[in-house]
């Protein structure tokens, strides 16, 4: 199943003509396209769904969220490695 995972946009920045954002899910930091929520800012909480924020969340609801699908073990996709435009593994922690 997949699911939409809330994180925190530490970072926001232009990649190839696309908002994008760094994303912290508890300790591990990913890559998501913010052109969806174009308006988010830094410090603001998204759901992140393959790669996209797909809306915006409050803290509250984040935390919530993202204790629930840690408790159910869907947090896992998290875990698997990233890789480059150029096919190297990245270091997501």
């Amino acid at each position: 199943m997949c699911l939409a995972i809330p994180g925190k946009v530490i970072d926001a920045f232009d990649q190839h003509g696309m908002r994008m954002a760094k994303v912290q899910f508890g300790g591990i930091v990913r890559e998501a396209c913010l052109e969806y929520v174009p308006d988010t800012k830094v410090g603001e909480y998204v759901l992140v769904h393959v790669g996209f924020a797909i809306s915006k969340v409050d803290e509250e609801e984040a935390a919530r969220t993202y204790q629930l699908l840690e408790e159910m073990d869907q947090l896992t996709e998290l875990l698997s490695p990233v890789v480059d435009e150029k096919g190297n593994e990245e270091d997501t922690r």
